[in-house]
């Protein structure tokens, strides 16, 4: 049986993660976005603790005669932001053991997680071949995100990845919020086009690179036969020494940096992730120290 990514008890961790956060780093999920203003139309999303200065016509009554304490109603903004996450689902992201792929739908989840609890609107894509398909369409509020986000379980993992092919030709909305994409970068084709395309249109981008710990610095040694897990055709024989693995290194390092300086360059932000990094550390130390939480 295929082992869900996306099952009750990470989804518990989550809404914990989400808690703890908005508990004790000042600001809030979103980069460049300091503030939310919220509407007057009558779908209601949220709640938060009243503060002096508040309408007052907004409180909640109801709530105070059951805890005692003041909540002022939240609303939907026609002008609220739009968080938009791109997975790259070739099959290099579901190379080892399959924690690569399961660490990658969990990073999309939260992110939607956090971005909902915020009153975004948001909507996950999946990038395979040249071709985005849209796996979550434009959810806001806790509600509807339970009720779709499991549908990332049904993903699989395959074939090849094109970022900028994919991206280029899809409507992104104008400076309307956050463009995500995640992948392990471990091609030859363009993706910076992608990047380029996303910045010109004023939305804030992140990169998160996910790598397992083999990829980083893999243990082969020797005679080995090695085949292209995205080409079939492709396939590599080498006897694997020092010289070898440092030349690996180097490149894999390459990889990195390329893709982070590029990212600087476009005013992007780019993270690295682990795949056998439990999903809070990701969260409270590594986005948190980039300011996409703060």
């Amino acid at each position: 049986m295929k082992k869900l990514a996306i099952n009750e008890a990470f989804l518990q961790r989550i809404e914990t993660l989400q808690t703890v956060l908005k508990n004790n780093i000042a600001g809030q999920f979103g980069g460049n976005h300091k503030s939310r203003t919220y509407g007057s139309s009558c779908e209601f999303v949220d709640y938060r603790n009243y503060v002096p200065g508040d309408d007052i016509t907004k409180i909640d009554w109801n709530a105070y005669a059951r805890f005692e304490t003041l909540y002022l109603k939240l609303y939907l903004d026609e002008r609220r932001l739009h968080t938009k996450i791109y997975i790259d689902i070739s099959q290099s992201m579901a190379f080892g053991d399959g924690k690569k792929g399961e660490m990658t739908l969990q990073i999309a989840a939260t992110l939607a997680y956090l971005s909902v609890t915020e009153l975004d609107r948001v909507s996950i894509y999946t990038i395979k071949e040249s071709e985005v398909t849209e796996v979550i369409s434009n959810i806001s509020g806790r509600e509807r995100y339970f009720a779709e986000i499991t549908k990332l379980n049904d993903i699989e993992f395959g074939g090849n990845c094109f970022i900028t092919d994919g991206i280029l030709p899809t409507q992104v909305g104008y400076g309307d919020g956050l463009s995500v994409v995640i992948s392990d970068f471990l091609t030859d084709s363009d993706y910076e086009n992608a990047i380029d395309y996303l910045a010109d249109k004023k939305r804030d981008v992140l990169c998160v690179q996910v790598l397992t710990g083999e990829e980083l610095n893999p243990k082969v040694r020797g005679k080995n036969v090695f085949h292209d897990s995205e080409e079939a055709d492709k396939s590599y024989r080498k006897n694997i020494n020092k010289d070898i693995m440092r030349a690996y290194r180097e490149a894999v390092q390459y990889v990195q940096d390329r893709l982070r300086n590029y990212c600087n360059a476009r005013g992007a932000e780019y993270v690295l992730v682990k795949d056998d990094k439990p999903i809070d550390q990701i969260f409270f130390e590594q986005l948190t120290e980039l300011g996409v939480m703060k």
